[in-house]
């Protein structure tokens, strides 16, 4: 499990004797070390230079060769070398023998627009120029002729100010020292630029950003300019919230509660606010009991090929990649795709899990025409608890409507006589084209969040799917899950490689606090903020390994708050304190640039890579927990973890 920062924050030095230093000593946590106590240590090391280079660095150290100047110390050795920076590079992983060491004391980088990111050499950029204008051409962020990487979300960058430093990800784990602040200030300047463009194809000007993000969100584009009195007014809510009796702190341990091997194949997690929750599998569903400490003890397994309705033999076309609980959770609705390595479905099935058998058989359909569907969710946080419920929400690409279980007279349908029962559309809309919706969750009330491919998140009230209230622009990557606190204040978007985290919160002409489902936020809309993993963090869950799955604590009651939001990557779930991530003054955010981004997280890593990380239900929260266990999946074990605050 890892620690709430990541060890890659140990301070590098200016200095050249000190780096010598860096080069043995194994990296250690930054809040257990400062770069005192790292410097106090390097004169308990041999005297003995071994060295040329190490008797250059002492006698630079005492003065004796090399004149000490303003030039000299504070900038680059050489005023003549443009876009000098000293490079390190991170070795060894998480394992103990993990350090960072100087890859080049002097060297320089440069963005060059470029086709060609990998595999170039210097003699073929001299032609770049002439075949530029007939291939698609990328900012590329060059250091050295070790580093050539396109200039991109996933490289992670990550700063850190006080130190004229920044980390990133390019094959390996690099951080570059600047030799003054203007140099620093340079680079993350042209970077941001050389990302903008790259991003959303447009020339990083003041024109170009207003037509991407909009007037009104031009903090999102520029944080300083952006109203953050929301955030801090959140702050003050929460801790008048009777949920937040117990301190939120970030000093909390994890404490693993259960494991059990689970019959093998765990697709997702169907987690039950009452006595069980659902394990879907390959196969069929294992129920398991919810306890305070989590869920554990084998229960029922229903097997799909098993169910005595007519088509429940055919249940799985694939495996179900959507479980959702209703009617007390006495019943779930599962959604098989077409075809393997497609979302979408034309139908779904009704699981009756008292009695473990399919019940039906479901067909979408809109005035007589057979329609996909590519997620489903319940019409509100809690509306699995209600026994009488027959409604749920359907999302295609650009289609949002609710579904109704009974017929169009509000009867429930004879599903013995009908041939393939039809859900009746009673609300919704179905777009033109362009909306690209990939995922959706509801409010407590009802409202409902979309988000899409091109990174927008739309915001619709109970009254209306075919208008949204609000649309955030989004930051150009595709948001591929979404999740909204039960009071509609905060929402958390996931992409590839960060989190969104949003406050819906505004006050409006007449000075009332809204939220935007409730009604259009005009210009005051605060800045988002980002939730990352660190370049160290990122490297080591693997190149191919992407945030998912992204959510808050569950739950289902006004005055309750949520306190964590967890993700998984790869083997990693990732847990985030939610008053931390809202706090502006919290130390993540000093000395950062751009948009606001919190590296303050703890981690369970697991042997395989995780299918599910989620918090169960806010009631089975004991006394001496701030929060309900998490339970994380893998394919084929689950695991369930509470959370103490340390004493």
């Amino acid at each position: 499990m890892g620690g709430s920062h990541s060890r890659e924050d140990l301070e590098l030095s200016d200095s050249d004797a000190e780096s010598q230093q860096e080069e043995e000593d194994s990296y250690q946590d930054v809040s257990t070390e400062t770069p005192e106590k790292s410097s106090s240590a390097g004169r308990n090391r041999p005297k003995t230079p071994s060295s040329f280079d190490e008797v250059e660095s002492k006698l630079k150290a005492l003065k004796l060769k090399y004149p000490s100047t303003t030039t000299q110390t504070q900038q680059s050795p050489n005023p003549n070398f443009k876009n000098g920076v000293k490079l390190y590079l991170h070795i060894g992983g998480n394992t103990p023998k993990a350090k960072w060491v100087t890859s080049e004391k002097l060297t320089s980088y440069s963005f060059i627009k470029t086709s060609k990111i990998n595999g170039q050499n210097e003699e073929e950029e001299e032609e770049e120029e002439e075949s530029e204008s007939e291939e698609v051409a990328w900012w590329v962020l060059k250091v050295s002729t070790k580093i050539r990487a396109k200039v991109a979300v996933e490289m992670q960058l990550k700063t850190l100010k006080e130190q004229r430093r920044v980390d990133f990800v390019a094959e390996g784990v690099w951080a570059m020292k600047f030799f003054s602040d203007e140099d620093y200030k340079l680079f993350n300047s042209m970077y941001q630029d050389c990302l903008f463009e790259n991003t959303f194809g447009y020339e990083s000007n003041e024109a170009n950003k207003v037509k991407v993000y909009g007037k009104d969100f031009v903090g999102w584009a520029d944080p300083g300019k952006a109203d953050d009195s929301m955030w801090e007014d959140a702050e003050d809510e929460f801790l008048k919230s009777p949920g937040s009796a117990t301190p939120a702190s970030g000093n909390q341990d994890l404490r693993e509660e259960f494991e059990e091997a689970a019959n093998g194949g765990i697709q997702s997690l169907a987690l039950g606010a009452l006595d069980n929750s659902f394990l879907v599998g390959d196969s069929g569903i294992q129920v398991v009991k919810n306890f305070s400490h989590g869920i554990h003890g084998k229960g029922v397994y229903v097997n799909f090929g098993g169910g005595s309705h007519s088509s429940g033999s055919n249940l799985v076309h694939s495996t179900p990649k959507k479980a959702l609980l209703m009617r007390a959770e006495t019943n779930m609705l599962l959604m098989s795709p077409m075809n393997e390595g497609k979302l979408h479905s034309t139908g779904l099935h009704q699981l009756d899990i008292e009695t473990g058998k399919i019940i039906t058989e479901w067909k979408f359909e809109k005035d007589g025409t057979d329609i996909t569907m590519r997620d489903i969710a319940n019409d509100s946080k809690g509306a699995q608890l209600d026994p009488s419920g027959s409604t749920f929400l359907g999302l295609d690409d650009n289609r949002l409507c609710r579904w109704d279980m009974r017929d169009r007279h509000g009867i429930v349908q004879n599903l013995a006589s009908a041939n393939t029962p039809v859900l009746n559309w009673t609300q919704g809309h179905q777009f033109s084209r362009g909306t690209n919706f990939q995922c959706f969750a509801s409010t407590g009330d009802g409202s409902i969040v979309v988000g899409s491919l091109d990174g927008k998140i739309r915001l619709y009230s109970t009254n209306s799917m075919r208008q949204a209230k609000t649309a955030f622009p989004g930051l150009g990557s595709p948001i591929t899950h979404v999740d909204v606190t039960f009071d509609g204040k905060w929402i958390l978007g996931t992409t590839d490689t960060y989190l969104i985290l949003i406050c819906s919160l505004f006050t409006d002409k007449d000075g009332k606090t809204k939220t935007g489902f409730n009604g259009r936020m005009g210009n005051r809309i605060a800045a988002p903020r980002l939730l990352k993993l660190t370049p160290l963090d990122s490297h080591l869950a693997g190149v191919n390994n992407k945030f998912q799955k992204a959510q808050f604590s569950w739950v289902t009651e006004n005055g309750k708050q949520e306190r964590h939001l967890v993700a998984t990557v790869g083997k990693f779930s990732v847990i985030w304190n939610f008053q931390q991530v809202k706090n502006g003054s919290h130390e993540c955010y000093r000395n950062q640039e751009g948009l606001k981004s919190c590296y303050c997280y703890k981690i369970v890593l697991k042997d395989d890579s995780i299918v599910d990380s989620r918090f169960m239900h806010d009631k089975f929260a004991v006394s001496d927990s701030p929060e309900a266990p998490l339970v994380i999946a893998t394919p084929m074990k689950v695991s369930s973890f509470s959370i103490s605050s340390r004493r």
